[in-house]
């Protein structure tokens, strides 16, 4: 039961208890009171401090662990991240309007759709200059370590196999697909600490079918870089839509 001071959640998960219990959480982070590698006190006493019930607690836990900014260690604890949890409050906002941004599985799905036969068909057309180009391209995302930046090179990597084939019309229609997916890839930078090999490994897979010109590999290397990206986000969003429901029926 929620303590006399914990706001009840509204039916619309917006002000839920989750998102007060998230609230108190974050302000001690950033107040340097939880700093990074701090490990919290045990969920009873942390529960009596921030004035909430349990339950709620435990779900705000959860949630800021999917979102990168506590590790939860079994039978260790949890602590605040050493993975630069001060960008990751940041993005924290990102993150939980993600988890209620429904359009964003159909963007997923759209992008699995559209890039990997955008692919295979720039692998008929595309011309020495822009493999040359990309080329150049991949290696200058495997210098750079900010997430925005890195996610930036990635739209634009992808935006000129895309230009590649020459139809304008497919162009426009990735772009606007990919743009709308921008804020889940960077806070998938952000929290996944292998990011930059991975990126790279398949982002020269793509480029070596596009080299090769072989359309069937050019379109399975992008089918499985993009489905990689969607397995990848709706295995954290998922579980927090829903604590969000549970709580607008009241934890």
């Amino acid at each position: 039961m929620p303590t006399k001071k914990e706001r009840p959640g509204r039916a619309d998960g917006a002000g839920s208890v989750v998102d007060e219990a998230i609230g108190r959480l974050r302000k001690r982070i950033e107040s340097g009171e939880f700093a990074p590698g701090h490990r919290l006190p045990p969920e009873a006493v942390l529960a009596t401090e921030l004035e909430l019930s349990r339950p709620s607690l435990r779900e705000a836990v959860r949630a800021l662990a999917m979102a990168g900014v506590l590790d939860v260690r079994r039978g260790d604890g949890t602590f605040v991240t050493d993975l630069h949890p001060e960008r990751l409050l940041s993005a924290l906002g990102s993150f939980l309007d993600l988890a209620q941004d429904t359009g964003l599985e159909e963007m997923l799905e759209c992008r699995k759709v559209l890039e990997p036969g955008a692919t295979a068909l720039a692998a008929t057309r595309i011309d020495d200059a822009a493999l040359d180009g990309l080329l150049e391209r991949i290696e200058r995302m495997r210098t750079l370590q900010d997430p925005e930046e890195l996610v930036r090179e990635d739209l634009a990597f992808h935006a000129d196999i895309v230009a590649a084939t020459g139809n304008r019309t497919l162009t426009s229609l990735v772009s606007s697909v990919t743009q709308r997916t921008a804020r889940a890839r960077i806070w998938r930078a952000l929290v996944k600490s292998d990011v930059l090999s991975w990126t790279h490994q398949q982002h020269m897979d793509i480029y070596a079918a596009l080299r090769s010109r072989d359309s069937l590999a050019a379109f399975t290397a992008a089918g499985r870089h993009v489905g990689d990206v969607e397995r990848w986000v709706r295995a954290r969003l998922d579980p927090l839509r829903g604590s969000t429901e549970r709580a607008g029926e009241g934890l």
